[in-house]
């Protein structure tokens, strides 16, 4: 169940990542909002799962969640520019997510 929560917490990561460049530094209230909103929902749901997780497993996976999910949505929503060095990155916090996942009992 900890790595169900970390997965939907890591989730929430992007949204509220997201939402923040919306909010265009928290000058418009309705983004502002559902940044605070959600990004509470995200440290709960991290903290639950860190009941359980080591904690240098739990936030690892976290903030990689959503460091390649903003990424990806920084790319696909925005059109943000994407080259070749770094897709390359992306593709190493993945593959130490992996690593990390597969690592812990």
């Amino acid at each position: 169940m900890a790595w169900v929560l970390l997965l939907v917490a890591g989730l929430l990561e992007i949204v509220w990542a997201f939402t923040m460049k919306l909010s265009h530094g928290f000058t418009r209230p309705g983004a502002s909002l559902v940044t605070l909103v959600v990004m509470l929902a995200s440290f709960s749901l991290l903290s639950a799962s860190m009941k359980t997780l080591p904690l240098g497993t739990a936030y690892t996976i976290w903030t990689g969640i959503g460091a390649v999910g903003a990424f990806v949505v920084g790319i696909v929503v925005l059109g943000e520019s994407i080259s070749p060095a770094r897709a390359v990155a992306a593709a190493l916090i993945v593959s130490g997510l992996i690593l990390m996942k597969v690592s812990t009992p």
